[in-house]
């Protein structure tokens, strides 16, 4: 058997990264897919070994082994025959080996490939077809999709509806996502394959999402190849921060103002949340400025569990300003009764 280039089939080079191979096969895949070039026999076979390569180069640790061989594979892996079978043996440490038993007859990967990997999941012997591999190499999903999305702090606590618009792409229907038509560049697509695609959608919110959570629309990613379903979209969230309350996690930090006289004798004072509704508050006589009220189980709700986080009302007083000569003269005794100089 010789030796594969991958790297080659391909047409990237051996430091490519994971995102060029991945370009480069989706690209080749196009091209030489068998739903593009039905009863093309050497479209059908460039395909197959397209895939092969890029089942190799995508996997790290599949990768890492043909890099680690290379061309010299077959100093590691003895070949014999027996039959209509072949087995190969591979030098493992300390002089022990390991048999891979094959069989020629059967589709899907090279032999080649089977020589150093093994068979894969779904593989028949005795000359059957490697059952699943024909719909694997001609189907394949779609990449998925990142889009950022900002919400209200409101948003956020009660959930709602949004509708946002989507960019992704489609399958150029001229050209088929070959980018070719008639060995010419296709003019609808300008070679891509594919064109954009913008549409409108309505996505659920949940109440408690916070920055960095990601919220799965399924079959709103990039199209597949092969009739393969397409790729979902994450809308990553990030929260404006809002005026009146801060967040830390699941619990919500707000300002409440309170006259002075509720402040020395006591009495109740409302507390905003942020779906607008009014919580109310019994402060005790002698509430200090700055001090924290805890409002347990009335802050954000746990995107990931029950309940919610707690609410804290920090006290702010209010000091009276434009004072009648009578409450000037009630504070002036005040002063007085607690020893407190008054200016002249």
């Amino acid at each position: 058997m010789d030796y594969k280039d991958y790297y080659k089939i391909l047409g990237v080079a051996r430091g490519a990264s994971a995102d060029d191979i991945k370009k480069a096969f989706r690209k080749l895949a196009r091209k030489y897919h068998p739903d593009v070039n039905p009863g093309d026999k050497k479209a059908e076979e460039k395909f197959k070994e397209i895939n092969e390569a890029y089942e190799v180069l995508s996997d790290p640790d599949k990768r890492k082994k043909y890099d680690t061989l290379g061309p010299n594979w077959q100093e590691q892996f003895g070949p014999s025959f027996s039959g209509t079978r072949r087995t190969y043996q591979y030098g493992g440490s300390g002089g022990r080996t390991a048999n891979f038993d094959f069989d020629p007859s059967s589709a899907g990967f090279s032999d080649f490939f089977e020589a150093l990997f093994g068979r894969g999941p779904g593989s028949t012997t005795g000359g059957g077809m490697r059952t699943g591999m024909r719909d694997d190499i001609r189907r394949r999903a779609g990449d998925n999709i990142e889009q950022p999305v900002e919400v209200t702090l409101q948003e956020a606590y009660a959930g709602g509806a949004r509708t946002f618009n989507i960019q992704s792409t489609e399958v150029c229907p001229t050209c088929r996502g070959t980018g070719e038509v008639g060995n010419r560049v296709c003019t609808n697509c300008s070679g891509q394959g594919t064109i954009p695609r913008n549409k409108r959608i309505q996505v659920k919110i949940p109440p408690g999402v916070d920055n960095g959570s990601r919220i799965r629309v399924a079959g709103e990613g990039q199209p597949g190849i092969g009739g393969g379903p397409r790729g979902d979209l994450f809308l990553v969230i990030s929260v404006k921060p809002d005026m009146s309350f801060e967040r830390k996690g699941d619990d919500l930090y707000v300002d409440v103002d309170i006259e002075l006289v509720k402040a020395m004798l006591g009495g109740e004072v409302t507390v905003p949340t942020p779906d607008g509704r009014k919580l109310l508050l019994t402060v005790p006589a002698e509430t200090q400025n700055n001090r924290v009220f805890r409002l347990a189980g009335k802050g954000m709700p746990r995107l990931r569990g029950e309940g919610n986080g707690n609410m804290y009302a920090r006290v702010k007083v209010v000091l009276p300003m434009h004072l009648s000569t009578e409450e000037r003269q009630l504070f002036e005794k005040l002063a007085r009764s607690r020893g407190v100089e008054i200016p002249t």
